[in-house]
């Protein structure tokens, strides 16, 4: 194993403290419970607090910060935080308007967030977000996984609280931002977990493993490597028969990187994702490039696709200032 690592033991409390250290006038971390917060706690605002294993940066961490999310919640590399970490987050960010947790659904995070949900005192809420269309059931969730589109619920609703939204109002608008979106991924290689020291699964080098979720668990299916083009209309007909949405509609279409990948790789596959929209008569209307739901080191990535209106679209225009979006 290569890595940059003194001692996977270590190695989370130092990478939050270096992400700290780069962004000092946005972020402050506490340790024990270990959580990410505003360095300028917002006022009067629902409180949106998320969370989930690390090896997925900058989710969730990279995304804390005005216009977006008012504390993150890591836990050690793909395996979920504690309902300790939750409440003492959500105790540092009330403001008397209420939490509202933003939840992917995985077993672990799904059942922490419950836990720390019956023990918090303050009015409070959950968004789980189920986008990936790949798999229905695994032994991670119940139901489908949580991945990208995370992003895309963290934002709009982080939009709307920072503007005064109401924690009811939070709630009913994650809770549609989720049933706009839908994601899948490919993997072409495996990603190697510090403490385990080795691949998460093996991969032939001439195969892809097709609906891949961002801890390597398997997808629809193995399949042959193939051409970029056949790659994004795999992922595509299955995003699309997910949303089924009409011909003049608008969209936001996300182009993930899972963190091996190059970025000229990904902007191509934006090319292509954006051709193949605009011949089912849908306007990628906004876009984002990049890598921002990762699994470590794994090579491959994701599309996701939200159907957009005049509310959404706007949403997705106001302004952010995380360590990772920023306009």
């Amino acid at each position: 194993m290569k890595k940059f690592v003194n001692h996977v033991d270590t190695m989370l409390r130092e990478a939050l403290t270096g992400l700290v250290e780069a962004h000092a006038d946005l972020l402050v971390v506490e340790f024990e419970p270990t959580f990410v917060m505003r360095a300028q706690p917002a006022r009067g605002k629902v409180a949106l607090i998320s969370g989930g294993g690390s090896g997925h940066e900058p989710l969730h961490a990279g995304f804390v910060g005005p216009g977006m999310l008012d504390a993150a919640c890591p836990g050690q590399v793909f395996t979920s935080p504690t309902p300790d970490q939750m409440l003492a987050a959500a105790a540092a960010t009330d403001t008397g308007a209420g939490a509202l947790f933003i939840v992917k659904n995985y077993a672990g995070d799904r059942m922490n967030f419950e836990m720390a949900g019956e023990m918090l005192e303050t009015e409070h809420a959950t968004v789980l977000v189920d986008d990936d269309v790949a798999v229905e059931n695994s032994t991670h969730t119940t139901g489908r996984r949580g991945v990208a589109g995370t992003l895309i619920v963290e934002k709009m609703v982080g939009s709307a609280a920072e503007a005064g939204a109401t924690l009811a109002e939070c709630k009913a608008l994650g809770d549609r931002v989720n049933a706009a979106t839908a994601s899948m991924g490919v993997a072409f290689t495996s990603c190697t977990v510090p403490a385990a020291g080795r691949a998460t699964f093996d991969i032939g080098p001439d195969e892809i493993e097709m609906g891949v979720g961002i801890h390597g668990e398997p997808g629809r299916r193995r399949a042959p490597m193939a051409s970029a083009d056949e790659i994004v209309n795999t992922l595509l007909d299955a995003i699309l028969a997910d949303l089924k949405p009409e011909a003049g509609r608008r969209a936001l279409l996300h182009v993930n990187g899972f963190g091996g990948t190059p970025l000229m790789e990904l902007y191509l596959l934006h090319h292509l994702a954006a051709k193949r929209l605009k011949a089912e008569g849908i306007t990628p209307a906004r876009s984002l490039v990049g890598n921002y739901t990762t699994s470590l080191e794994m090579a491959g990535g994701s599309l996701t696709v939200t159907l957009l209106d005049d509310e959404l679209s706007a949403l997705w225009d106001a302004p952010v200032r995380t360590a990772a979006l920023r306009w």
